[in-house]
């Protein structure tokens, strides 16, 4: 399958949500086509390179209800999952990252005297910013939706006495983090924070888990909403999949870097996972 790693492709994706959102019913090839201005033939060529299905298909994926169904279908229980999730034949890549957070010492320190290199990367949903210390990928976030001004200015307020200059070694080490090579990440937040982000570590690729189970996984039940604000403050998405946490209505929630986004990374790892699992040996 190929996946090519474009910010025009999930331009195309994106404006599709839009024009799918829009309307009452399923859209057919030549009427999708039609409303983003784009021949047949063109539309289905960057479809089936970005996820390999047609886009009549991938419309059952992108749908609201697909959120709905991923609760009922594919929902994990963080109390018993382990950190084969972090290596399965489901995972979007087949990433091994080792995780080291900073003390809550230096995370009240702002980031004084941190050196933060970054650098902008291509990638399946578009152009993302990637930040990254000595010790690995402190930050990753995506432009598609607000703009690259917007991410940079909110990935910087994070650590605001930190000292910033562009360097590509962090977007070779952001590379090869999304095409699973592995690598580092420095998590730096508060001693809860970073509990919610190892939890959200064990979500397996194209399942979905609960507020109320991160806030339990994380070890404080009855922090839900502190547990939720921690999600939201993820400075690594993707990688740290944040965008696998659902409300237990099976609504989206929200998600820093725009709705449209999360709903294509859900729908991409579920088409991926159901292929993988139709090509299984039986």
């Amino acid at each position: 399958m190929t996946q090519p790693d474009t910010p025009y492709h999930y331009a195309v994706i994106a404006r599709a949500l839009a024009v799918i959102d829009a309307s009452p019913r399923a859209l057919t090839l030549a009427e999708l086509a039609a409303q983003m201005g784009l021949s047949e033939a063109h539309f289905q060529r960057v479809f089936s390179a970005w996820v390999g299905v047609s886009p009549q298909r991938y419309q059952q994926y992108l749908a609201l209800g697909h959120a709905r169904t991923l609760l009922a279908q594919r929902f994990t229980t963080l109390a018993t999952a382990t950190e084969t999730g972090l290596s399965g034949p489901s995972r979007l890549h087949d990433m091994f990252l080792t995780c080291e957070a900073m003390t809550p010492g230096d995370y009240a320190r702002a980031g004084a005297g941190l050196h933060i290199g970054w650098d902008w990367v291509g990638t399946a949903f578009g152009p993302a910013l990637v930040m990254a210390t000595d010790r690995g990928i402190c930050g990753l976030g995506f432009a598609a939706e607000k703009g690259e001004g917007w991410a940079m200015a909110d990935m910087q307020a994070r650590w605001p006495k930190a000292n910033y200059a562009p360097d590509p070694r962090a977007g070779e080490l952001g590379r090869a983090a999304l095409a699973g090579r592995g690598g580092a990440l420095h998590l730096m937040g508060s001693p809860l924070n970073i509990k919610v982000w190892e939890a959200l570590l064990r979500i397996p690729p194209a399942h979905v888990t609960s507020y109320t189970q991160i806030a339990t996984a994380a070890g404080a039940p009855r922090a839900v909403r502190a547990a939720a604000s921690a999600v939201g403050r993820n400075p690594i998405s993707l990688l740290i999949p944040c965008h696998r946490v659902l409300r237990a209505t099976g609504d989206l929630g929200g998600y820093h870097w725009g709705l449209p986004l999360k709903r294509a990374m859900l729908a991409r790892e579920s088409v991926i996972a159901d292929a993988q699992e139709f090509a299984a040996p039986r």
